[in-house]
């Protein structure tokens, strides 16, 4: 067997990231395992999305079942391919809409979370900006031979500039994003720092008066808790006409709406969501991809969940042929996450084995049969009627090979047998309440 390539930087986040509970950020293609038609769906949306059109998709799963893994895998893979990509969680301060600013915290959060292949943590921003700048200079050398010092360089490079914000202006609140793209190009061509960081503060959603806003770009408006949604699409309109393929925006933990126990707080989350999937689904919004994360009661729950509002359930629910035995739709609105095989979740042992054997300098001496045993002992503990998923047994598992490594004399199986060992599970029931479950997503 060949051997495993993997670099010292991705094999310890994956070992500190999955001991933890917690899914890492790069390095989950080497544990991606029996998702392949999930994300080849995914991956079809990306097409469609870098043509100009949008997508919505909802992955949709019990907690360890797979979401956050999901949301990681086609993160990565759309950078890759050249997509601006943006994610957040949503929690009880970051919503879609609220009374105290709740959506405005979600869009600012994302514009924080700004990712690029060539910045793949964040902060992107200012290098998007700056990189279409520099491209285009370039260009106006290439075209007129004029240099940056040149008289009238600068008006060559405004004009190109222009042709692009002509393109935006026509959109929803599209003349205001336009001008603040020329403040910052402003900002940039008379070295004006306070001009730029102003412009940067109105993109990130940080100016909190239209007093403010005027004084400093000249507009009459903020983006605000009403209208952050709008921006979003204009920033994938923006970014694709700049040379990206489009936005992919990416949010987790959607069982936070689920969990808001006003009503009338939550329907208004709903119904702001219905006004992102409408747009996208009837293609009002360009080069925009939305992928939304949550839990099983999140979509079906007859009372709090997406299935209370006739509008939802008639847009999400299964048709009745994708009910049957063993049939799966990958292509409606929802991917629904089942368990993987006990074929899959050995594969998945293997590679954790052979990672953490590479990572610490060891031959790895687990056999398969060992590795089966693991699995048994987990379905044995947790009991028969327990859904396994793979969340329930990797922190389990990458613990016992710390301890195996740290212990040599300690005995596989009379560590996996001992009364000790007790597996990791948010609870046997599978009835629990999952509003106060800890997830670890795979």
């Amino acid at each position: 067997m060949a051997k495993l390539k993997i670099s010292k930087k991705t094999s310890t986040a994956l070992i500190n990231s999955l001991g933890a509970g917690v899914v890492p950020r790069i390095g989950v293609e080497h544990i991606a395992v029996g998702r392949e038609k999930e994300l080849k769906s995914l991956l079809q949306n990306l097409d469609d999305i870098a043509e100009g059109v949008a997508a919505f998709r909802f992955i949709i799963g019990n907690y360890g079942s797979g979401k956050s893994f999901m949301l990681q895998m086609i993160r990565n893979r759309a950078m890759e391919q050249g997509f601006v990509v943006a994610d957040a969680d949503l929690s009880s301060e970051r919503r879609l809409a609220g009374s105290n600013n709740e959506g405005l915290a979600t869009y600012r959060e994302l514009m924080s979370r700004l990712s690029t292949k060539t910045r793949p943590d964040g902060g992107a921003l200012v290098s998007i900006l700056e990189g279409w700048i520099n491209k285009i200079q370039q260009e106006v050398v290439k075209e007129t031979e004029l240099r940056p010092n040149d008289e009238g360089f600068d008006d060559k490079v405004e004009t190109k500039i222009r042709e692009v914000i002509h393109y935006i202006e026509d959109l929803v609140h599209g003349f205001d994003f336009g001008t603040v793209i020329a403040a910052y190009w402003r900002g940039y061509r008379l070295d004006n720092d306070d001009l730029k960081n102003a412009a940067l503060r109105w993109l990130r959603g940080e100016f909190s008066t239209k007093i403010e806003a005027k004084a400093a770009l000249g507009v009459r408006v903020i983006i605000d808790d009403e209208s952050w949604y709008d921006y979003i699409k204009l920033i994938a309109k923006f970014v694709a006409e700049i040379g990206y393929k489009g936005l992919l925006v990416l949010m987790d933990e959607a069982v936070n709406i689920y969990q808001i126990s006003t009503t009338v707080t939550r329907e208004k989350n709903y119904n702001r969501l219905l006004a992102m999937f409408n747009d996208t689904m009837q293609c009002k919004a360009e080069h925009l991809g939305i992928v939304i994360g949550g839990t099983t009661k999140f979509l079906e729950d007859p009372n709090r969940g997406l299935f209370a509002d006739p509008a939802w359930r008639r847009r999400t629910k299964e048709s009745r042929f994708a009910t049957q035995a063993d049939v799966q739709e990958f292509l409606g609105p929802v991917i629904r996450l089942n368990p993987l095989s006990e074929a899959e979740i050995l594969t998945l042992l293997q590679r954790l084995t052979e990672i953490h054997a590479t990572h610490f300098g060891y031959e790895k001496t687990l056999t398969n049969r060992e590795l089966k045993e693991f699995v048994q002992e987990i379905v044995n503990r947790l009991g028969a009627e327990a859904l396994l998923t793979p969340g329930e047994i990797v922190r389990d598992f990458i613990s016992v090979l710390n301890i195996l490594h740290h212990n040599p004399s300690i005995n596989f199986t009379q560590l996996i047998h001992g009364s000790q060992f007790k597996p990791t599970t948010a609870g046997k029931n599978t009835d629990l309440d999952e509003d106060n479950a800890a997830e670890f997503s795979l």
